[in-house]
């Protein structure tokens, strides 16, 4: 579990996972665009969530698609939504502060 937490700690990773959790397959342009990383950056970010087993990759011509594992277990599933709800609530804090 440790691999997988360490994996979400990141701000870039976390917005990774975000946009990959409605379970469709997306370029890593993509992801690039909406982030705002570089594809080296994301490369490097991508590779710590693949490691993790949070997503698989599937090579497209020069750009590589990423997705959630469709045999992700239910209880890694509950992890994201827990992380997800967490990362919600804290930002509604900072922006009532």
């Amino acid at each position: 579990m440790l691999p997988i937490l360490s994996a979400l700690s990141d701000q870039t990773r976390l917005a990774a996972m975000r946009l990959l959790y409605d379970g469709d397959e997306h370029c890593v342009c993509e992801l690039m665009r909406v982030i705002g990383a570089t594809q080296s950056r994301m490369s490097r970010h991508m590779q710590v969530l693949k490691q993790a087993g949070l997503v698989v990759d599937r090579r497209d011509a020069q750009w590589v698609r990423y997705r959630m594992p469709p045999d992700l277990s239910p209880d890694l599933k509950a992890v994201l939504d827990a992380v997800f709800r967490a990362e919600t609530q804290l930002n509604r804090e900072r922006n009532a502060a």
